[in-house]
C-alpha cells in the first residue's frame, strides 16, 4: 500500500499540476496579422483594409490560380471556395464564393474583398471577416462586377503560420 502511494506521489510531482478543460486558459490561439497564431487577441486596429493588406506583403498571382482555392477562417475551417475573381466598377477586386452551403452544394454567392484575405500555400486565409459575419455578407450579383481573365496578374497578401 505504501509503495502504491509513493508511486502516485512521485507521478504527481513529475507530471506537475493536471488541468481539467474547465480550468484551461480561455484565450484561444488567434491568427495574427501575418497569419501566425498568437495567444492573445491583437489590439483593435483602426487602419483600413487596404493599409492592412500593404503590411501583409502583397505578391503577384495569376487570377486563374485563385479559382477553386478554399477560403479558411481563423480555425482553419473551410468557409467556401473561390468561384470567380471580379473587378468592381470602382476598381476594387472581389473574390466570389458560395456561402451557407451544405457539403459544397447550394448556398448563395457572396463577394469577399481581396484586401481581407491572404494566401498561404494552396488556400486563402480570411483574416478580416470573422466566420460569424459570413452569413450577413450581401449576396453577389453578376452585374456587380466584371470577371477578370485567368491570365491577368493581381496582388494578394501573403500569410504564414
Amino acid at each position: 500500500m505504501r509503495s502504491t502511494m509513493a508511486v502516485l506521489l512521485l507521478a504527481a510531482m513529475t507530471l506537475g499540476p493536471i488541468r481539467s478543460p474547465a480550468h484551461a486558459d480561455d484565450a484561444r490561439p488567434r491568427r495574427a496579422e501575418g497569419g501566425a497564431h498568437t495567444q492573445t487577441q491583437p489590439a483593435a486596429d483602426s487602419s483600413t483594409p487596404e493599409e492592412r493588406m500593404k503590411r501583409r506583403f502583397p505578391q503577384k498571382v495569376r487570377v486563374g490560380d485563385l479559382r477553386g482555392l478554399p477560403l479558411l477562417d481563423e480555425d482553419d475551417r473551410t468557409l467556401g471556395h473561390v468561384t470567380e475573381v471580379v473587378r468592381m466598377p470602382n476598381g476594387r477586386i472581389v473574390l466570389v464564393s458560395r456561402c451557407d452551403d451544405w457539403f459544397g452544394h447550394g448556398g448563395r454567392l457572396v463577394g469577399i474583398p481581396i484586401e481581407t484575405v491572404a494566401i498561404l500555400a494552396r488556400h486563402l486565409n480570411v483574416l478580416d471577416i470573422p466566420r460569424k459575419d459570413f452569413p450577413s455578407l450581401p449576396s453577389w450579383k453578376e452585374a456587380d462586377g466584371a470577371a477578370i481573365a485567368d491570365d491577368d496578374i493581381i496582388h494578394v497578401a501573403i500569410s504564414r503560420r
